[in-house]
């Protein structure tokens, strides 16, 4: 339970971690934001295909993985279709969007629940290796977003330490929501399997609605792929270290 816990925290305030350079600086480039989302969507896929996809057949079966994976796929889509959500890309008018502020942290709150789940079914499986692997790839795409929370506040004229603070809350949000995965997934081992095919689907969806185009708008498409690569290779290497 303590290293679900440490695992799910520090997953969560990798938020916090990406919007810490706003502290110092305000506007991040086009091709450096590029590549580190496109590594990010690497290592999300990775972790998926070689290690929660595999698990949740061992644990559970192939109708198990069916069934949550498509399940996580069909939520995140009503999430994204129905839940205001920040886009990498600099959307035009975010500088004068200070009225919708509050709705796009709400926004963000509901965004994060399903990947704590992810993490907290993770931690769940009699995998041991499994629980770190999903914390530090859910933590890698929550770096860049938390860059993009942060530099969206400031350009709603919040403040520095404001815009901290709120990626600091939607992260909190993870955390709890990885505690419910965890003690559900513990409480119902027969749903561990669903669990984890559940978050294959959700990372999946993310990587390939979200990750991916947003990496390959701004006529960087060639780093932005090599960058992918390295990415899922990153987290091959992180998957052999920990099993």
């Amino acid at each position: 339970m303590e290293t679900a816990l440490l695992g799910s925290f520090l997953s969560a305030m990798a938020t916090v971690l990406g919007a810490v350079p706003i502290l110092f600086v305000r506007r991040l480039s086009e091709r450096w934001k590029d590549i580190l989302v496109a590594f990010t969507a690497g290592i999300m896929v990775s972790a998926s295909t070689f290690g929660l996809m595999p698990q949740a057949i061992e644990e559970s079966g192939i109708t198990a993985l069916t069934l949550g994976l498509i399940t996580g796929v069909l939520l995140l889509d009503l999430i994204e279709n129905n839940i205001p959500h920040i886009d990498v890309e600099n959307k035009p008018g975010f500088a004068n969007m200070d009225s919708k502020a509050l709705l796009v942290m709400i926004a963000l709150f509901i965004h994060n629940i399903p990947e704590g789940l992810s993490t907290g079914f993770s931690y769940a499986s009699e995998e041991a290796s499994l629980g770190p692997m999903v914390a530090i790839a859910i933590g890698a795409q929550n770096m860049p977003e938390g860059l993009i929370l942060a530099v969206f506040m400031m350009n709603s004229k919040s403040t520095r330490w404001k815009a901290l603070g709120v990626a600091t809350l939607t992260g909190l949000m993870e955390m709890v929501s990885a505690v419910i995965g965890y003690f559900t997934a513990s409480s119902l081992q027969h749903a561990v399997g669903y669990g984890l095919a559940f978050a294959a689907g959700a990372m999946l969806f993310i990587v390939y609605k979200e990750l991916i185009p947003e990496s390959h708008g701004h006529g960087y498409e060639r780093p932005s792929t090599y960058s992918f690569i390295f990415g899922l290779l990153a987290m091959v290497y992180i998957t052999q270290f920990f099993g």
